[in-house]
């Protein structure tokens, strides 16, 4: 064992994603300490015929990170490199997680202009899979990347840029871990701000008539339906100033109620009596539906952004063209209504703006995301999924990468204009496949 080899704690693991649907067992697990070390970590490998697979929180229900030989963890490389107030740029370590970055931005007047509703995982990961949230002028978190350094098999590292290597930087921002380790990532952040939240009930079709104006006069609007039922819960968040003295923060006791003992601890025990039970599944869904109150808050805006998830799930999410996302709502509401299916999650919509990342899902257009869940080993999963699968294929959809779908490289080819560029560059970059697993020889090619 060489000298480097030794600076990095190593380990046989079993690993299990977040979800617990994806397991590999004996799996070698380096955890470097400085990011110095990756490259030479890849150099080795690719010279003794290994396979690498870099990891975040394992927060992906896919198989992506799922490793053949060696899993690169990340987690102790977790530090803001360098902040910059003037300018808003700020570089940090791949391995840092969501919440630990809006912390420390919070603590420097700063913060990200759009989050997703988790925050458990690593910038590298949440970029690398395409991570959003909702806004109709707003992108995902990977049009925030300024700058990637990465850590190529070959040994070398390559820091990209719009004017540094810039055929790079416009495929790895969402990388998929396919084209070399993300070990430092240069954001885009923006002056600190609050968020005033609006949450209410509503019927189904009373929301769906207004959803295109509240895109359009709202910041970020997100809509939850209750399967089973005709009812949804909205989410309007408008963007303010954060001046701590006119925020007005959930109560500790109102934000645990609603955000721990009913989204969570009451939320898996009625998942639980579903699994027990399914017979009990619709009439427990128009418990949910009415369950959450309506509320109105403000705070710092990854306080709003992001919730707490502890109730295990497996997910399905489609990007469509925004001009047909209410159609296939519609449609995924019918197909439901006709089934004898018993869905207890509810199903989420968010919309973004196009972007020019080549494998980003809102790639070169408009979008509205669709996402569906099940309770891990629902009888009714692949049935429910693969119906979302097909409505959104009818118009293009284009999946999630860190959530369940059953496209292969051939069908993804045909979703993503700029996909053979993305190919092309891997086999640049990581000719010998150093970087592969089963995953992505399904979804990019052997």
């Amino acid at each position: 064992m060489t000298a480097s080899q030794a600076s990095a704690a190593q380990a046989r693991n079993t690993w299990r994603n977040w979800a617990g649907n994806q397991v590999v067992d004996d799996v070698d697990v380096v955890t470097p300490r400085t990011t110095s070390e990756i490259a030479p970590l890849l150099a080795r490998a690719a010279a003794d015929g290994r396979h690498v697979r870099p990891i975040g929180s394992s927060h992906s229900f896919t198989a992506i990170g799922a490793p053949r030989d060696v899993q690169l963890r990340l987690d102790r490389l977790d530090r803001v490199r360098h902040a910059d107030t003037a300018t808003g740029l700020v570089t940090v370590e791949a391995g840092i997680r969501l919440h630990q970055l809006n912390r420390a931005l919070d603590a420097l007047g700063l913060a990200l202009a759009n989050l997703g509703d988790i925050d458990a995982q690593t910038v590298a990961g949440a970029i690398s899979t395409g991570t959003h949230g909702t806004g109709a002028t707003y992108g995902g978190i990977a049009t925030q990347v300024r700058a990637l350094r990465l850590a190529l098999p070959d040994g070398t590292e390559l820091t990209c840029s719009e004017t540094e290597h810039p055929e790079v930087f416009a495929a790895a921002r969402v990388g998929l871990g396919a084209l070399g380790v993300v070990i430092e990532v240069t954001l885009q952040t923006v002056p600190a701000f609050g968020l005033h939240a609006v949450e209410r009930g509503d019927t189904l079709e009373a929301f769906l008539e207004r959803f295109d104006d509240d895109c359009a006069s709202t910041d970020h609007v997100e809509l939850y339906w209750f399967p089973h039922t005709r009812r949804v819960l909205t989410k309007h968040n408008t963007r303010i100033a954060p001046d701590p003295d006119a925020l007005r923060p959930l109560s500790r006791r109102r934000a645990w109620w609603d955000d721990e003992f009913l989204s969570n601890t009451v939320f898996g025990g009625l998942l639980a009596a579903g699994r027990r039970a399914p017979a009990l599944v619709r009439p427990l869904a128009r418990v949910s539906a009415s369950a959450l109150g309506d509320r109105e808050f403000s705070d710092v805006s990854h306080r709003v952004f992001a919730s707490p998830r502890r109730v295990r799930f497996e997910e399905m999410e489609y990007a469509v063209p925004r001009e047909h996302g209410l159609d296939v709502l519609r449609e995924l509401v019918r197909v439901v209504e006709r089934s004898d299916w018993r869905i207890a999650v509810p199903v989420e919509v968010r919309v973004a703006a196009a972007d020019d990342i080549a494998l980003s899902t809102a790639s070169g257009r408009d979008t509205l995301y669709v996402a569906v869940h099940t309770a891990p080993g629902s009888r009714d999963r692949d049935a429910y999924f693969g119906a979302l699968e097909a409505i959104a294929g009818d118009v293009g959809g284009r999946p999630h990468w860190g959530k369940l779908h059953g496209l292969d490289a051939d069908a993804l080819r045909g979703r993503y204009p700029r996909f053979a560029e993305f190919t092309a560059l891997r086999d640049r970059l990581d000719p010998g496949r150093v970087l592969a697993n089963d995953h992505l020889d399904h979804v990019l090619g052997p």
